[in-house]
Parts: structure tokens; sequence; C-alpha cells
């Protein structure tokens, strides 16, 4: 027995040797221990991305036409899983608190995350705790009323709640969206009142506002319902007049100088292998290009807003104290 410890810790020491050189170069790869490179591989699995909204949408055509083609880049199928709740904030914060961040699952980030912990106490950072892949587009936010409806404009409508305070509906997909937000701002600067609703998507609205048991709805995704003849859109909250209704003015140019941002793309969750990050990043900027794509942005009033990882997350800090400042001046108070 004696006569074998020399071999036995020298075996030992080498293991450790080769052990600290691994680590050594998973730590120069920006990988832990516990997290091994995979993009030699990556894909293997079906990959599942979250859409923090219900079926119906206009989220559903526009990511299915992406991940169709990012999917045929990876290899593999990209699936949509959807996980609303929280007006858009329940699914993507879910990725927040996983304890393993492969690639296999990601999610839609949209600004209502960012705003979040503003609002209230979360157990996440909108920042710290997400993997930036990249900015996708421009969701574009108009108001909408039933094409039979009796406003044929926006200051028709004013004058009516004017004189009808608090009766008349307005809806948005969720309590504290920012369309919600600047529903009531604008509200304020027209000095009138409405009956804010919330909802949890834009299917169930437009149905609501069809149905005549919603009178006005403020959010994007109008389009195929406008160019249907189903509902009227009277203004937008657009910096400028959509190129699909230059009839449409802008909620800017009609005295309220009110303009709303609404990027959208997708995260991770933190501490995702930057060589994995890298190989989604490619397969769905390169999807960003494809035909079919750019067709359902289109319809849907989007506008391609590319942005990189790192400039995704630098947008989403800047944004955060410019989300503070706009709540602030709003007189909101954080539950």
């Amino acid at each position: 027995m004696t006569s074998r410890e020399p071999t036995h810790r020298f075996a030992i020491d080498r293991r450790r040797a080769l052990g600290h050189l691994v680590a050594a170069a998973a730590a120069a790869a920006g990988v832990t221990a516990t997290q091994p490179a995979r993009a030699d591989t990556f894909p293997t699995k079906p990959i599942i991305l979250v859409l923090p909204f219900p079926p119906g949408g206009s989220f559903d055509p526009v990511l299915r036409a992406l991940c169709n083609t990012a999917g045929q880049d990876l290899g593999q199928p990209i699936v949509l899983m959807h996980k609303p709740g929280g007006g858009g904030v329940t699914g993507t914060a879910s990725l927040a608190t996983m304890t393993e961040s492969d690639g296999y699952t990601i999610a839609v980030m949209h600004n209502s995350v960012i705003r979040q912990p503003l609002l209230m106490k979360t157990a996440w950072d909108p920042v710290k705790d997400f993997t930036y892949l990249m900015g996708l587009a421009d969701l574009s936010t108009g108001i909408s009323v039933a094409a039979d409806s009796k406003w044929q404009t926006l200051p028709e409508l004013f004058a009516d709640a004017k004189a009808r305070p608090g009766l008349i509906s307005w809806g948005n997909v969720g309590a504290i969206s920012v369309n919600r937000i600047y529903a009531e701002r604008l509200a304020k600067s027209a000095r009138v009142s409405f009956n804010m609703i919330p909802f949890k998507g834009g299917s169930e609205a437009f149905q609501a506002v069809l149905g005549h048991h919603l009178d006005v709805y403020g959010d994007p995704g109008f389009g195929p319902m406008a160019v249907s003849g189903k509902v009227r859109v009277l203004a937008t909250f657009t910096d400028q007049r959509l190129k699909r209704w230059p009839q449409v003015p802008t909620v800017k140019e009609l005295g309220h100088n009110l303009v709303i941002e609404s990027p959208f793309g997708l995260v991770a969750p933190k501490n995702l292998d930057p060589a994995v990050a890298a190989r989604l990043h490619a397969a769905f900027k390169k999807a960003m290009d494809d035909t079919d794509h750019k067709r359902v942005l289109d319809e849907f009033d989007l506008t391609p807003h590319y942005r990189s990882g790192p400039a995704y997350r630098a947008y989403a800090e800047a944004q955060l104290v410019k989300e503070k400042t706009m709540l602030d001046e709003s007189g909101f108070k954080p539950e």
C-alpha cells in the first residue's frame, strides 16, 4: 500500500491540474463550470419561444413567420409557447428566475417588462437577469373604434367624452401598460375622462369592440381589422403618419405631444453562453430579412428596428431611467 501512494497522489494531482485547465478554458470563453459550451452542437432539440400574450394577437403571425425562417437556419423547430399575464410581463419574467440558461428557452421582451420594477416590487432585475439577444421591431399604437361608430375623428370622441365624463369605455392590454399610461395622459391633455378597462390580449379587446361591449381600443395590431373595414382608426401615437394610413392623423399633430415608443426583442435567461447567444442572434438576424416576415410586419404596421444584443441591453438601461422620469411626471405611485 505504501509503495503505491506516490503514484496515487500523482494521479490525483494530475486530475486536479486537468480540472484547473478545463475551468480556466471555460472561464476564458465566458462559460461557468455548470454551463458547458454547446455552440459546436447547438441546437440539438426544439427551442421554445415564450410569447407573454394570449393567442390570436398581432405577435402570433409576426413571430411565427420569423421563427419558421430562423428554425430552418438552426436546423431545429422554434415552438411558440403562450404565457399571458401582467400585460405582457409574466411570461418573459419567468425566464429571469430560471436556474439554467442553455438557449433552449427564449422570450419576447417588451418595454412593459423593463417598466415593471418601477410599478411594483419584483424579485428580478430587468437588465441584470436577462441575456439580451437582439431588438426586432417597433409596435405602432392606434386609437380604434368600431366601423359603425358615431365618432369619425378623435376631436369628436373627445367632445362626446367631455359631455359624458367617465361613460365611454377605453380598453388596453394590461392595467399598467405604456398604452394605458398614455391613454390616461391623453385624456388629461384633452381634459376628459374615460372608463379604462384592461384586457388580457388584443384579440379579446377587438372582439369586444366589434360586439359593442367596448367603445375604444388604444393598442397596436389594428391593421388587419382596419383593412377588413371592421374598425376605424381615429389617430395613432406614432411620431409621423403611417405609410399605410396616410389619412389617419397622429395624436401629436392633433395638439397632444404624446408619442409612444414600443419596441420589442428577444431575450434569454442570464449567463447564456456567448457562443450560443451568437448562434441564436445570427439565425434571427438573417430571418429578419425574409420576405414573408417583412410582409407580416407591414400587415400589422410594425417597423423593423434591429438592435444587437449589447445595443438592446444599453437601450433597456436607458429606458429604465426614462420610464422612471415619465412615471414621476405622471404622479404614479408604485404599489
